[in-house]
């Protein structure tokens, strides 16, 4: 099968590429070429918003499947329907299942849960791309198939509930260090992760796959542990049991209003997602990787590997000051009582 993947290097892509590569797919990568990478592909080493050099790349090519990795807005979307329109039998749009309806009505999330996200332009954003891609379906039969990820991680990306613009290493240190690691709400949220070698297999699974066109899915893990247990994992890992100090989400976003969207959008969600979808279009489709598995590799990734060891000075201290905000809160709350 000849597929072509905009990205093709990141997170949850990566994995993806691999697997096409050990299926023997004759794989192509569009992306500027700016992360190292040992795969046997061909790479157009482009942005792809210079439609010009795309579309004399594409001169006489026609893939099976093209899938964007990195689409987020409407203008984006339509370059690529303007792009790939008769160019391949399947387009596979990467979407978000922070989509789903925020706040939640019912406790499970199947693809026919409503689309709503008040807290979050990047979700908001995202479902305007699958609103669109599905007119161009619906009027004109884009051969389009939408992919969900919910929190997706490998070993370079700790799933933490809260982080700086830097990453988790922060997080590590303070659990390292014996001080308290900041977690939104009272921690027993339930929160499943997909390790993105397990991500990759339902991926791969719908590429080329006729009865996933129109279709949209998320691909998940069935797994799903409450923020205190993947903490307690990643403290088992370091060898420390973490100090957890939880501080309500409200307060959190009060205090810096940015965080909004990852927190009440997303991560302070309980959230259980339905995979029968999934199952029965991918009949193969197993999540294999464990939380404590897949934590326990990305912990120590970053133990071993010094350019993962990034400090966030930022993170470091709003973590200090929330928390001994809290501590304050509380003690004058008692002296007045």
């Amino acid at each position: 099968m000849k597929v072509l993947l905009i990205g093709g290097t990141g997170t949850i892509s990566t994995d993806v590429t691999r697997l096409c590569i050990t299926k023997g797919w004759d794989v192509t990568l569009i992306n500027r070429g700016n992360k190292n990478h040992d795969m046997p592909v061909s790479q157009w080493s482009f942005d792809i918003n210079d439609e010009s050099a795309i579309l004399a790349m594409l001169e006489g090519e026609h893939f099976d499947v093209v899938a964007n990795f990195i689409n987020y807005t409407i203008d984006q979307v339509e370059r690529d329907i303007r792009l790939f329109s008769d160019k391949t039998d399947q387009y596979i749009f990467i979407s978000t299942a922070s989509a789903y309806q925020k706040p939640r009505i019912h406790y499970m999330t199947t693809e026919s849960t409503v689309l709503s996200n008040p807290y979050w332009e990047y979700s908001r954003d995202k479902i305007a791309c699958e609103e669109r891609l599905v007119d161009e379906y619906r009027q004109n039969g884009f051969p389009i198939t939408i992919v969900r990820p919910s929190h997706t991680y490998d070993e370079k990306k700790i799933p933490i509930s809260i982080h700086g613009g830097k990453g988790a290493w922060s997080t590590l240190k303070r659990i390292m260090e014996g001080k308290p690691v900041l977690v939104p709400g009272d921690g027993a949220t339930c929160w499943p992760i997909t390790h993105s070698s397990d991500f990759a297999k339902g991926f791969v699974g719908l590429m080329g796959k006729s009865s996933a066109i129109g279709e949209a899915v998320h691909i998940t893990s069935d797994e799903a542990l409450c923020w205190n247990q993947l903490y307690a994992i990643i403290g088992k890992a370091l060898g420390v049991e973490p100090k957890l100090a939880h501080v309500s989400t409200d307060f959190i976003v009060a205090a810096r209003p940015s965080y909004e969207g990852p927190l009440h959008g997303d991560k302070s969600v309980n959230v259980i997602f339905d995979n029968s979808k999934i199952k029965r279009l991918v009949p193969d489709f197993v999540a294999t990787v464990s939380a404590d598995q897949g934590l326990r590799m990305a912990v120590d990734y970053h133990l071993n590997n010094p350019a993962a060891q990034v400090e966030d000075p930022d993170f470091d201290h709003f973590t200090d000051v929330i928390i001994q905000a809290q501590m304050e809160a509380v003690d004058r709350v008692r002296e007045l009582l």
